[in-house]
């Protein structure tokens, strides 16, 4: 009990210090106004697991024997921009899943959307993965998934991820950079999300598929595991999903200056910072695995030159590790390749 003490003040503390540092960088790019927890979002579960800062800016979910924690967004929204920087568990994690998305399973339960990022432990020396998912009307037999790994160690400091949602695309940004952009097509009909939705944190026990396949499972002597949340941003048009109709033409304004912003507009500066990013860090997309979709679906965007490195099954075909500094006198070592993790 003494340890998991110990382990709470320390998240809370290093919570505001370094989300304070890390809020001044990353909204030099992307300047949108953060709300405090109690003004945007309420506990959802575990509540003696969700712990929140003095100045309610921080607010860390932890998940240990007993149960895992989350929150949710007070309102619902037709649209918009939803932020956190977040700071995720270190050591071995296997079994864990982070997850930051926005959904409106509570009221649509068939027919429900989706945006994901999800973020998937691993045992000690390997990465933490996320992973994007895009679901519309209930589509979850035809997964859109990719994987990445991060340029980063993302269990150090805060790094900040974002979910744009409007009625022509949604976009996925890591450190204000455009990582998957999903444009909207009349091919897609409902699979692409448009009924309104709530933004939800979570962290929980996925022993059974997040780490290589339900190989490796949480192991609890290494929690709590700690999870922590800063610069919380919920950009967009609150609406009641009872009374759509009714809020319908001022959504339709708000929805316009979002289109019209910044945040909307890929310049050919984030489109090619976009390409490099899955250049170095994708590892799976569904639109290159061709033995569950033989057809690829309508708003893939298929490049010939990232095909070819991936294998049918959509996952990387080889992955350069780094290379190893050559001690005094020897030859230099050659680059070896891996197969995706």
């Amino acid at each position: 009990m003494a340890a998991r003490r110990l382990v709470v003040a320390m998240a809370a503390a290093v919570a505001v210090a370094v989300g304070a540092a890390a809020a001044t960088a990353a909204l030099q790019t992307i300047n949108v106004t953060t709300v405090a927890f109690g003004e945007g979002y309420t506990p959802l579960f575990g509540f003696d697991n969700i712990l929140r800062s003095a100045d309610d800016s921080t607010v860390s979910l932890l998940l240990d024997r007993s149960t895992g924690s989350g929150f949710i967004s007070s309102s619902m929204y037709q649209h918009g921009f939803f932020s956190a920087s977040i700071k995720l568990p270190s050591d071995y994690t296997a079994g864990v899943v982070v997850a930051f998305y926005t959904s409106n399973g509570d009221v649509f339960e068939k027919r429900h959307d989706e945006l994901d990022f999800e973020f998937l432990g691993n045992i000690r020396g390997k990465p933490w993965r996320v992973q994007t998912n895009v679901y519309g009307n209930g589509s979850v037999s035809r997964g859109r998934e990719e994987r990445y790994v991060l340029p980063f160690d993302p269990t150090t400091e805060f790094h900040r991820y974002s979910i744009l949602w409007t009625r022509a695309a949604v976009i996925f940004f890591v450190d204000d950079v455009p990582v998957r952009e999903v444009r909207r097509s009349p091919a897609m009909a409902g699979d692409f999300p448009s009924k309104p939705m709530s933004l939800y944190a979570t962290v929980w026990d996925a022993s059974t598929w997040a780490t290589s396949g339900g190989r490796y499972r949480v192991n609890y002597r290494y929690g709590p595991f700690v999870a922590s949340f800063t610069d919380l941003a919920l950009l967009g048009c609150r609406v009641d999903p009872i009374q759509m109709l009714s809020s319908s033409d001022a959504c339709a304004a708000a929805e316009d200056a979002l289109l019209a912003s910044d945040l909307s507009v890929m310049t050919l500066e984030k489109q090619q910072a976009m390409r490099r990013f899955r250049e170095h860090n994708m590892v799976y997309s569904y639109c290159y695995d061709t033995l569950r979709y033989p057809v690829p679906f309508p708003e893939c965007d298929v490049v010939d030159s990232e095909r070819r490195r991936f294998k049918d099954s959509g996952h990387l075909r080889l992955a350069l590790r780094r290379r190893r500094r050559p001690r005094p006198g020897s030859r230099p070592a050659r680059a070896t390749r891996a197969v995706d993790m």
